[in-house]
């Protein structure tokens, strides 16, 4: 048996950890006990593996780096309770494990009374993966919470796994130009698996893409404030099974998707693949509420290839902005095939370059309706209904 004093001294741990240990024995030296009270801290060596018989108050910020990792076994409850200053962020070479089941999720929620949007931060990874931010993909960058690096030339890079984990009322405003999303995913490797995974009812994204070759599948984002999806600085990754809804009164789009904001032609370039996708949006005739009522805004020249898509209750569908994205419509790499529309009365537009460079405001418009072919089909699983495999561990549909 070991003394907590004796785990400091093998471990290392950093100082801010010391208040969230707690004062049990540890049976294995190489794991790390913390407070479920006074869940936060920098762990950088040890195994920390949570409780599922016990509800985590997550105080301030938890931070997994290289050497470290967190276990977090099915049926484990997580709530935060201190805005921005409470979120998980796993930092590069860090391993988070989530263990879900369809029948005893993970569920990382608010711990106040009232539960609403932005009562925390949320879950960041950062990997080694390429991103764009310098052509080439070699670059890295400071992420825009946590301020940890992301980015490099790791493209098989192994985060660890999320099975069967709902993300609740995160994503609140860092500031006025940083804002935490339900999952955030920064350069993060195809090694690591992220499958059956909800953002419900967050303040900004559900889920972002900031470059990585991260895969994904059976994903759901319902009544998020800003985009259910969101990709950006070259993410490339192959999907299948996702589900956005936008719901409570709020929200722009299904998927909002760049290559990179500053670089349209950033190599490598944004080229996701999805398959069996389902995106609800408020209704063709929403009001002034939903300032963007597109299923898809495509556009800083990303490329995409979509197959059995169901849009459902938009204004438009898809919405190509910028020269390089409309050109890729033109070569192909832009695509979407298999596509049943329901009330969507604009089933495509598309817009080029402002010819000062500065948007596509003034910009010609373009025909990119051939973007799409249309066909009957399912979609995520279940046309415009909710899709069976979201049964059981998913809320709010």
């Amino acid at each position: 048996m070991k003394s907590i004093a004796k785990i400091f001294g093998l471990l290392a741990v950093s100082a801010s950890m010391l208040t969230a240990c707690s004062s049990d024995d540890n049976t294995d030296e190489n794991t790390v006990t913390v407070d479920p009270n006074n869940f936060q801290g920098t762990f950088n060596t040890g195994e920390i593996i949570l409780d599922p018989a016990k509800t985590y108050k997550l105080t301030g910020k938890v931070q997994i780096n290289e050497g470290a990792s967190l276990t977090i076994p099915a049926g484990t409850r997580i709530e935060g309770t201190a805005g921005t200053a409470s979120y998980i962020a796993v930092a590069q070479g860090g391993k988070i494990f989530v263990n879900g089941t369809s029948s005893n999720p993970v569920v990382m929620t608010s711990g106040l009374p009232t539960k609403k949007a932005g009562d925390w931060g949320g879950l960041v990874i950062c990997g080694k993966a390429p991103i764009n931010r310098v052509s080439g993909g070699t670059s890295t960058a400071q992420s825009e919470v946590a301020e940890l690096t992301y980015g490099g030339t790791i493209a098989n890079d192994n985060s660890g796994s999320l099975r069967y984990l709902r993300i609740e009322y995160a994503g609140a405003a860092f500031n006025s130009e940083k804002e935490f999303n339900g999952l955030s995913l920064f350069g993060v490797g195809s090694g690591t698996t992220v499958e059956y995974v909800q953002t419900y009812y967050g303040a900004d994204d559900g889920f972002e893409f900031f470059g990585g070759t991260v895969n994904t599948a059976n994903l759901i984002a319902v009544g998020n404030e800003d985009d259910q999806f969101d990709w950006t600085e070259g993410w490339n990754g192959t999907n299948a099974q996702w589900y956005g809804k936008i719901d409570f009164g709020r929200g722009n789009r299904g998927i909002e998707a760049d290559n990179f904001e500053l670089g349209y032609a950033n190599t490598p370039i944004a080229n996701p693949t999805i398959s069996n996708m389902t995106l609800i949006g408020p209704g063709s005739a929403a009001d002034a509420t939903y300032t963007e009522n597109q299923a898809l805004k495509l556009r800083r020249g990303t490329k995409g290839n979509f197959s059995n898509v169901v849009l459902a209750n938009w204004k438009t569908g898809f919405d190509v902005e910028h020269d390089e994205t409309v050109a890729a419509v033109t070569a192909g790499t832009l695509e979407a095939t298999n596509v049943l529309f329901s009330d969507v009365p604009t089933k495509s537009k598309g817009k080029g370059t402002d010819p000062d460079g500065s948007g596509p405001q003034v910009a010609p418009s373009a025909d990119v309706s051939a973007m799409f072919t249309e066909s009957d089909n399912n979609g995520a699983g279940n046309g415009t209904g909710v899709p069976s495999w979201a049964t059981g561990w998913s809320v709010g549909l």
